[in-house]
């Protein structure tokens, strides 16, 4: 009788430890995110690099969790590879040519990401897949970021000597050389301003006469022709000729006058002697006297009657 007893003590204890040790697995793998009461697939993924990745972490689809990594160990053939097995509800669809990343976010979490492919077979139990390491987000700005950083510090280092040169040249009396040079230009420009409509007046009229030129080009060729035969005519035996004639006149004239500033000839006579200069005066005066006589007193001169007597 006691034996039963004892003996049922014992039952109860080892159901209530199997029970207590399947709470603690349940809890432990609840707490993973790991239903064991739900149906799942265990496959493996092969990696040339799983940095960041750690068990626990979550396998998706399209941004939805439907697992998790539940172990990550090296390959067994010593290559260094990385083995990561995963757990995934069994109520999804994968196919088997399906694609895995392994992805990062923006604060380092690490991820499984599935793309799903076409094929009409799933992933089986224990199959093992190869794996592609999808560059994070940090590592994409690292690789843009590096090149603009080099150029900056490039940029910086040329920078830096230019301002060492700007120093160098610039001292006090290059300062006084480019304030007078800003000074002139600022007159220089304020005489412009001041002078501008003058400028426009100027500028109009050489286009008028541009215009102008433009719409007599005809008549300034017909000129210019005119010209031409001008030149020729000047350039001719018949023009010589005339010259010539034109010299040896010339030469007549100034001959003559010399005669008549010699008093030679009547009208020599005329311009050099002062007496008949005079008398031709006093006869112009008496003859002036004479007219002006007739016009005050015509009735001495003239006896005209109106009857005819």
């Amino acid at each position: 009788m006691k034996f039963g007893k004892k003996a049922g003590r014992e039952i109860k204890l080892g159901v209530f430890l199997t029970i207590a040790l399947f709470l603690f697995v349940w809890g432990i793998n609840y707490l993973k995110g790991v239903d064991i009461f739900s149906g799942r697939i265990r496959f493996h993924v092969q990696f040339e690099d799983a940095s960041g990745l750690l068990e626990t972490n979550q396998v998706t689809v399209s941004g939805v969790k439907i697992g998790q990594v539940s172990r990550i160990a090296f390959h067994p053939d010593g290559s260094g590879r990385v083995i990561v097995t995963a757990i995934i509800d069994r109520q999804l669809f994968v196919p088997e040519d399906s694609e895995i990343y392994l992805t990062g976010g923006l604060i380092g979490e690490r991820e499984l990401k599935i793309t799903l492919g076409n094929s009409s077979r799933s992933i089986q139990k224990g199959d093992t897949i190869p794996g592609y390491v999808q560059p994070d987000i940090m590592d994409v700005l690292s690789t843009q970021i590096v090149p603009f950083r080099d150029r900056a510090e490039r940029l910086m280092i040329q920078t830096d000597s230019l301002l060492t040169a700007i120093n160098t040249l610039l001292n006090e009396k290059s300062i006084r050389d480019i304030q007078y040079s800003i000074e002139d230009f600022q007159r220089t420009m304020a005489t412009l301003a001041r002078e501008s409509d003058r400028f426009a007046n100027i500028m109009a009229s050489v286009e008028s006469i541009t215009t102008n030129i433009e719409e007599n080009h005809e008549v300034l060729n017909h000129i210019i022709e005119n010209i031409n035969e001008m030149s020729e005519t000047l350039a001719s035996e018949d023009f010589r000729n005339i010259i010539l004639n034109t010299a040896s006149s010339v030469e007549a004239v100034s001959a003559m006058v010399e005669k008549i500033n010699a008093g030679e000839g009547s009208a020599g006579m005329l311009l050099q002697d002062d007496s008949l200069y005079h008398n031709l005066n006093e006869a112009s005066r008496q003859l002036e006297l004479l007219l002006e006589d007739i016009r005050e007193n015509p009735r001495r001169y003239f006896n005209i009657s109106v009857f005819g007597r």
